[in-house]
């Protein structure tokens, strides 16, 4: 493997590293947060990314009533999981196509926040919802940052606990890069044989590091796909199984699915079973998209840990199943018990209040 230059190896210490090597020379997708959600979703589509941090510009009015930019404060991330909180508050309750509104029908309870009202308020007069009332409105993908010294175990242990991506700030407050979970995961896998925990643990097999057998949640094939939004909300977690007869694994909804929702306003595919957007998904995403594309059956509990993160890292996904003989899931294995384990091998205790296991509540 050819070396990168700045990210040192020799020290067979991944932990001491500096987190910042590891994405040099990024460009990074930021957005307004004016700007309506519909058309922050397609800042993700379009640069093919599942989340960018979301900002307020500080502007100061001048003598001649031209603006100037002063700085900028971010105020959250937005990515697929708020688009998906933000369907769910905004459209769920709506009737499907060609259905008449119920009489009397309310869309606002007691107990939601003024937030979420506005945002209620807003769209049922028609009104567009700016990015920064939606941003992080799933809470599961709040602004995390870190100092360009911070090491990649710092980083670890945050990615440990379910958060997805940080933000490595330069020394003025901006945004130097973002740094993901898969980033991670990448580089630690491609450079193991420098690091001889790590070298240990992909040895083992998922049975043997307690992952992979846990509560699945899924979905039957000729349910709505809002049931499956619905679920993935609830239980914080970023992918979806889609069951057929006797429990076989169909396919699987991600979060980044959503936007085949989003593109041309396509609201009516909520409505579809979850078969036919499956198959819809396939169809458009192709073989060549490479994200979250299908999912990958032949993880089983015996699997080693290396072959695991190959898998994931392959197909470029945030998750594989875990099958038993009869080609049904057991478990899943995500991009965020990776991290777990690499902690793990650190001596780091990951305490579950921030999160749970590998399919139960949290962001995986």
């Amino acid at each position: 493997m050819a070396h990168r230059e700045g990210i040192t190896t020799e020290s067979h210490d991944w932990t001491m590293i500096k987190a910042s090597s590891l994405v040099k020379d990024q460009k990074v997708i930021t957005i307004e947060g004016s700007l309506p959600v519909e058309e922050a979703c397609n800042v993700l589509i379009k640069n093919n990314i599942s989340a960018a941090p979301v900002y307020n510009a500080e502007v100061k009015e001048t003598s001649n009533k031209s603006t100037i930019v002063h700085a900028r404060s971010y105020v959250g991330m937005f990515d697929y999981g708020d688009v998906i909180a933000y369907i769910l508050l905004v459209l769920q309750n709506m009737p499907p196509p060609d259905e008449e509104v119920p009489e009397g029908s309310s869309y606002a309870g007691e107990d939601l926040t003024f937030e979420i009202k506005d945002i209620i308020r807003r769209a049922i007069e028609g009104e567009e919802i700016p990015v920064k009332l939606a941003s992080d409105l799933s809470q599961k993908n709040p602004f995390y940052s870190i100092l360009p010294e911070a090491t990649l175990l710092s980083a670890v242990e945050e990615f440990a606990y379910g958060t997805h991506r940080v933000c490595v700030l330069n020394p003025d407050g901006s945004i130097k890069s973002i740094l993901s979970q898969s980033t991670v995961a990448r580089y630690i896998y491609d450079n193991q044989r420098h690091f001889p925990d790590i070298e240990a643990i992909m040895n083992k097999t998922l049975r043997q590091l307690g992952l992979g057998e846990s509560d699945v949640i899924a979905v039957n094939a000729d349910s709505p796909v809002l049931d499956a939004l619905s679920l993935m909300s609830k239980y914080g977690v970023s992918s979806v199984a889609v069951l057929g007869h006797m429990g076989i694994v169909l396919g699987n909804i991600s979060m980044t699915d959503v936007k085949h929702v989003m593109k041309s306003y396509r609201h009516q595919l909520l409505w579809k079973t979850c078969f036919q957007f499956v198959s819809l998904v396939r169809t458009e995403q192709g073989i060549d998209d490479g994200q979250d594309r299908l999912p990958v059956f032949d993880v089983r509990l015996d699997t080693s840990f290396g072959f695991a993160i190959g898998k994931l890292l392959a197909t470029k996904s945030h998750r594989v199943w875990v099958l038993d003989e009869r080609e049904r899931a057991i478990g899943v294995v995500s991009i965020t018990d990776v991290m777990r384990a690499f902690a793990a091998s650190a001596g780091i205790d990951i305490k579950p209040q921030r999160g749970g296991s590998s399919s139960t509540p949290r962001s995986d």
